[in-house]
């Protein structure tokens, strides 16, 4: 029987092979370095105007031209690539480590506590998950705007911490909140029909407990499907926090998103389309890259799809 680390190593040999899922990883690389090094690489600070350069068109000095206020175009993508890629892969890990952890205890134990825990993920699963977004961005705006200078501490350590992400951390906790849903379901279906193979009878009966039979027996031969799904749900999120700073319930100004560049410029397609085309391709480069890698973990991590 072949171990568990050679089957990795055998499925990262499959990925390497797949050259869309590399171009993928190597983009999402490239963004990640982009935005932890941004203050090195950005040309101009983000909220630094030049009313002058005011829908400048692109030149040495602003090489993708400037937006209606004359801020550098190329800085504000730069700086919104961290926006993105934090919202997607903070997404990422709590749906991951939440639907691992609820589905698996779950499934495992089954009967009254998978009747009770699986009709909360219900009734969650019935509500929309972005008008429930919304709603919660608009209550945390409205009931967080004016916390810091009034309110319990408690609110205004949460307001002063929202301050200073820039807006970010309600759409992180929005997101979160909604996103391990679907993660809980998948898992939770797989450790029903684990618990009954033989190997996990074969740990019972040698007197495994069950929290060393989940954490040694379940859990790995649950990572595989649930990396899958979850790269394959970045790209979610990531529009998720677009969509939100596209109608202006994202990131406070002047924080660069995305989302919000393509709103600022749209209102100027006609004679500035460059103001929408560029966050917009950039938007569509990343998120591709998420679906390339996902598509390649999946064809990696089952043999069944091997060519």
């Amino acid at each position: 029987m072949r171990s568990k680390g050679s089957l990795w190593r055998d499925a990262f040999r499959r990925l390497l092979r797949n050259r869309l899922a590399v171009a993928g990883g190597i983009a999402i690389l490239a963004f990640a370095v982009i935005g932890a090094f941004a203050p090195l690489i950005a040309p101009h600070s983000f909220a630094q105007s030049d009313f002058g350069a005011a829908f400048a068109a692109p030149s040495p000095q602003y090489p993708l031209g400037a937006d209606f206020l004359g801020r550098d175009m190329l800085s504000r993508l730069i700086y919104g690539t961290r926006i993105s890629l934090l919202v997607g892969v903070i997404g990422a890990l709590v749906a991951f480590t939440i639907g691992l952890l609820y589905g698996t205890i779950s499934g495992y134990f089954g009967g009254r506590v998978d009747n009770v825990l699986m009709r909360i993920v219900d009734i969650l699963y019935a509500f929309p998950g972005l008008l429930f977004i919304i709603l919660l961005m608009v209550t945390f705006k409205s009931g967080f705007g004016n916390a810091l200078t009034g309110g319990s501490p408690f609110v205004r350590v949460v307001a002063a911490v929202d301050k200073s992400l820039g807006g970010m951390l309600f759409i992180i906790v929005g997101i979160s909140l909604t996103s391990w849903i679907g993660m809980a379901r998948l898992s939770r279906g797989m450790a029903l029909s684990l618990r009954e193979t033989e190997f996990i009878q074969a740990a019972k009966a040698q007197g495994a407990g069950d929290l060393r039979i989940i954490v040694r027996e379940l859990v790995p031969n649950l990572l595989g499907p649930l990396l899958i799904s979850v790269t394959l749900a970045i790209p979610g999120f990531i529009g998720t926090e677009a969509f939100l700073s596209f109608i202006g319930l994202g990131v406070d100004p002047p924080t660069p998103s995305w989302g919000a560049m393509i709103a600022d410029g749209f209102q100027a397609m006609r004679s500035y389309p460059h103001l929408a085309l560029f966050p917009g391709i950039a938007l569509a480069i990343l998120m591709l890259s998420f679906n390339f890698l996902g598509d390649g973990l999946r064809d990696a991590l089952d043999p069944r799809m091997k060519r």
